[in-house]
């Protein structure tokens, strides 16, 4: 594997994160119309936007906070409080994006939870919302004991990674369903590639792209945190001293 700098690769990737969330909203502020609260087709375009920026471009950094130099000496608590809070604003922003689309679904009469793309997804936020619990009571409360908290971490880190890979799954096959629904009955079929599809289908694969190397930042030995942590490396957030 290339031996490539740290910093560079995060400016990079950023970019690459914003890119994705500026590609989802421009599509829905021009293809699909903009954006309301009123339970219509606009308010349904808050769910792609709240998901992909929730569930992969947030859910991204907080899986890297680890991986920042500055986090691998002196206290592991101010880091902890920073995955935790990054992971709870992204998780904060999929329940949003819930709620637009289930909102825009029973308004309309339509059927939830019958599609691939939609199972998937709320299996993934399910499975957030679980991973979230377990995180917070094993490393930030006080009464996980330490065997219990170094148990843990490898299952933490492996349902971390997991989800990452189902939320781009979720994103992508949702970008595609979309596609699907709204130019069958348009002035021109998805099969015939009209700009809309260009567009969206750089979205998706900007997705895969920002979470492919998402992975590989956290499968890279020469980026993880030294395991020869300081000593309230373990100490839970309600006893921490001030």
């Amino acid at each position: 594997m290339l031996d490539l700098p740290f910093l560079p690769f995060c400016i990079f990737l950023g970019g690459l994160g914003f890119m994705c969330v500026a590609f989802v909203s421009a599509w829905c502020q021009h293809w699909r119309g903009g954006f309301a609260l009123d339970g219509g087709i606009e308010m349904f375009n808050w769910h792609p936007v709240l998901m992909v920026t929730g569930m992969v471009v947030l859910y991204g950094a907080a899986a890297l906070v680890y991986r920042l130099p500055p986090a691998w000496s002196g206290p592991k608590l101010p880091w902890k409080v920073l995955h935790g809070a990054l992971t709870l604003a992204a998780f904060s922003l999929a329940v949003l994006g819930l709620v637009a689309v289930f909102r825009f679904h029973n308004n309309r009469g339509t059927p939830n939870m019958y599609s691939l793309h939609s199972w998937l997804g709320l299996a993934t936020v399910l499975l957030f919302s679980c991973q979230w619990l377990a995180g917070f009571s094993a490393f930030l409360l006080p009464w996980a004991p330490a065997w219990l908290r170094a148990l843990y971490k490898p299952v933490h880190v492996f349902f971390g990674s997991t989800i990452l890979m189902l939320s781009v799954a979720s994103c992508v096959s949702g970008i595609n369903e979309k596609l699907f629904f709204s130019l069958r009955n348009g002035t021109t079929e998805y099969k015939c590639l009209p700009a809309e599809a260009v567009f969206a289908n750089t979205l998706g694969l900007l997705i895969i792209l920002f979470g492919v190397l998402v992975l590989g930042a956290l499968a890279r030995p020469s980026w993880k945190r030294p395991d020869a942590d300081s000593p309230d490396s373990c100490q839970p957030l309600l006893t921490a001293e001030r």
